[in-house]
């Protein structure tokens, strides 16, 4: 990860104005800079809180981007052909468009939900930092193999709205982006490895295998704390998953289930069975993919990675 030059890194500054500062900065170099002073913080154990509520929830929290990044329909991005460079590029800039985004909402739950004992803001943001570490690598990838940047391509507009729908309830926050959003990531994210590599993008499927193996962790994170959430008022998790579901009118999606990933990430045979009845996802027996049902001619993915009907990735 790479940080502003000539400021020097310290750890004694507050955990979470460090990860506010970094939430609102709004150039790819400063919001890497503050997230390796959070990083420190977090890794040193120095940092420290003074004890004060920044008011988070209070205000309308957005994420910053960088200027001249053109946000659009999704039905403006459009497919990408791996068999191009362009469409390779494409590709990588959308994931790192979801990296992006994991970054705020990582940051965005940890300073949110002040009910939550310090261990889940301390988690939170432990994902912040490894969500921009994703960015970064991304970035660098897309710099060096493809001579492009994160904003020189359009993005998708609606990447921030489950998390304005579920900003006042932290049981449906843990379900609806680490349970749904981020594991449909872990889904969709080995057949995009194949892609990479079978169109002479090595590199870039290392990344993408980097990071769907600590995203396991990010959605294991987010099962442990809805079921924490749930406990705590009384609820079942595995009934009120699929309740959550139908009142947030989560969208199908047509992409087969990593089911290995996803019990490494918590669900239960119950809940992905359940999915499975329900259609949620069409399973399959382990995480193994073919690399063709979603794939049209020269490569063209038929699933808008970047979509939040479809993944987070992040993550």
């Amino acid at each position: 990860m790479t940080h502003v030059a000539n400021k020097a890194l310290t750890a004694s500054h507050s955990l979470t104005k460090t990860a506010s500062d970094a939430f609102i900065a709004d150039t790819v170099d400063e919001k890497l800079y503050l997230i390796e002073r959070l990083a420190l913080a977090l890794k040193s154990d120095k940092g420290t809180d003074d004890g004060k509520t920044l008011g988070w929830a209070d205000a309308l929290r957005m994420p910053a981007y960088p200027k001249g990044l053109a946000l659009v329909s999704p039905r403006q991005v459009g497919r990408r052909r791996l068999g191009t460079a362009r469409g390779r590029a494409e590709l990588i800039h959308a994931i790192a468009h979801i990296e992006w985004h994991a970054i705020h909402l990582a940051i965005d739950a940890a300073l949110r939900f002040e009910v939550m004992p310090k261990r889940f803001m301390l988690d939170w943001l432990g994902v912040a930092v490894e969500e921009a570490g994703h960015f970064s690598m991304l970035n660098q990838h897309l710099q060096m193999h493809y001579q492009v940047s994160y904003g020189d391509f359009p993005a998708h507009a609606g990447m921030w709205d489950m998390a304005r729908k579920t900003e006042l309830d932290v049981v449906a926050r843990m379900a609806l982006v680490p349970r749904v959003l981020e594991a449909r990531g872990l889904d969709v994210t080995p057949e995009m490895i194949l892609g990479l590599m079978r169109h002479g993008d090595p590199e870039g499927a290392s990344c993408l295998a980097l990071i769907l193996k600590e995203e396991v962790r990010h959605v294991w994170l987010g099962t442990y704390w809805y079921r924490y959430a749930c406990t705590l008022r009384g609820l079942d998790p595995e009934a009120h998953f699929f309740d959550l579901l139908k009142k947030f009118h989560t969208p199908r999606t047509h992409v087969s289930m990593n089911i290995l990933a996803r019990q490494l990430a918590g669900f239960s045979q119950p809940e992905l069975d359940q999915l499975s009845l329900l259609g949620q996802d069409r399973s399959t027996p382990n995480n193994e993919r073919h690399g063709e049902s979603n794939c049209g001619p020269n490569g063209a993915l038929n699933f808008a990675p970047d979509g939040e009907a479809n993944s987070l990735s992040q993550a």
